[in-house]
């Protein structure tokens, strides 16, 4: 098996065009119905914006799937096969021969995108396809992508592979191994088979899962003999509660470099990104975005991919089941403290990537001209009388100092 059996390495503007994905839109769908709308605006999540990180996955997968489809035909490949069966039968004297250094990892918050971009890599490097030789015993997945158990568990996580193997290439793995008494320590070395016969690059995500498991090392030891066994590339994703983890034993931290990811900044591609999603209106009033819209979205959103999808998302379901029929400040600031109440605690925007230009948080409460009052019951009796923030209202009529008594 060659690199010759997937489709060439993409770069440049073609790498970017294949990679995104933008739904049709038609500007006429903001004078349908209200139905057919609200229908329809689900199209936002369906968006795919290529950021650098993309790219970078994108290669980073490619070529471990070329390197590990490189090793199905060597002679180190055959002295494996012979190694992992007589440890299958019981000879426990054996050593991995084309593997030990062919795993990564790829870290970032959740909601940066990092699922989407690894699928829409391996659309790219395999299309879903499978490599045929002539016999059934040659059909190669080049990559596989497997989630890690909520609870760590190694045979769970053996027996998931077996069972994605036989979903893509009509095999009976699972069900036999299921069936079987084997121990963990054979399913290992049946796995090993399957993966250095079947597999090209396999990805296990939400490797996080490992974090504060008490099978979390068990799984990792795992995984590592797994890379031993088979020689197959492994990439492992996750958040960024995995990293303490990575970085507690000097093995785990050799198999655990790759790529890292935190927040967007504020750039260009962000603000390509924003221009982008803000097109797809489907409220009956057309809006358009500016500076002090894309600074807000990002200090409330704390530059996560996601939350910036569903705030615009939220906010156009808003203005158009309310009758309000505008995307705008007003909307946005509606959908943040009507849907985003259990987040705001995790949105910090990123220090150190504010740009100049992003505006400071809407406040509530702003008064047009400022009113005499002679004291401060009079002060905080308006306040309660106009339905305002009290210490707002405050503000704008005596100075006020804010101390920490924590």
């Amino acid at each position: 098996m060659s690199e010759m059996m997937i489709p060439a390495l993409l770069s440049g503007a073609g790498l970017i065009e294949e990679l995104s994905y933008l739904p049709e839109y038609d500007p006429m769908i903001r004078k349908a119905d209200t139905a057919t709308r609200l229908e329809c605006l689900t199209d936002i999540y369906k968006i795919y914006y290529p950021f650098t990180m993309s790219v970078e996955i994108y290669n980073k997968l490619y070529l471990a799937t070329v390197l590990s489809l490189k090793k199905k035909n060597t002679k180190q490949a055959v002295q494996q096969h012979n190694t992992t069966y007589r440890a299958m039968i019981g000879d426990r004297q054996y050593r991995g021969i084309i593997g030990g250094g062919d795993s990564f990892s790829i870290i970032g918050r959740s909601g940066l995108g990092k699922t989407s971009a690894i699928q829409q890599a391996l659309q790219l490097i395999s299309g879903g396809k499978i490599i045929e030789g002539d016999n059934t015993y040659c059909k190669i997945i080049p990559c596989l992508q497997v989630q890690c158990p909520f609870d760590a568990s190694p045979k769970g996580l053996l027996l998931e592979i077996l069972r994605n193997v036989d979903n893509a290439i009509d095999t009976r793995y699972y069900e036999c191994s299921r069936k079987s008494s084997d121990t963990t320590d054979i399913l290992i070395e049946t796995v090993s088979q399957v993966a250095l016969n079947h597999i090209g690059l396999l990805v296990i995500d939400e490797i996080q899962n490992v974090w504060g498991r008490k099978n979390g090392t068990t799984l990792m030891s795992m995984i590592i003999q797994l890379i031993n066994s088979s020689g197959i590339s492994i990439a492992m994703v996750g958040t960024e509660e995995c990293i303490s983890f990575f970085e507690s034993a000097p093995q785990l931290a050799r198999r655990a470099q790759g790529l890292r990811y935190k927040a967007l900044p504020y750039d260009d591609h962000y603000e390509d990104f924003c221009k982008t999603l803000w097109e797809y209106q489907y409220t009956s009033a057309y809006k358009e975005i500016d500076q002090g819209i894309m600074g807000w979205l990002y200090e409330h959103t704390g530059g996560i991919v996601s939350n910036i999808i569903s705030l615009i998302h939220d906010a156009q379901e808003i203005a158009i089941l309310e009758g309000y029929e505008a995307l705008d400040l007003r909307s946005l600031n509606a959908a943040y403290n009507e849907r985003m109440d259990f987040m705001q605690r995790f949105l910090n925007t990123p220090t150190g990537n504010r740009h100049p230009g992003v505006a400071q948080k809407i406040e509530e409460f702003k008064e047009s001209t400022v009113e005499e009052y002679t004291d401060m019951e009079e002060l905080v009796r308006a306040a309660k009388d106009k339905g305002v923030d009290i210490i707002d209202f405050l503000r704008d009529h005596i100075q006020i100092e804010e101390v920490d008594c924590g």
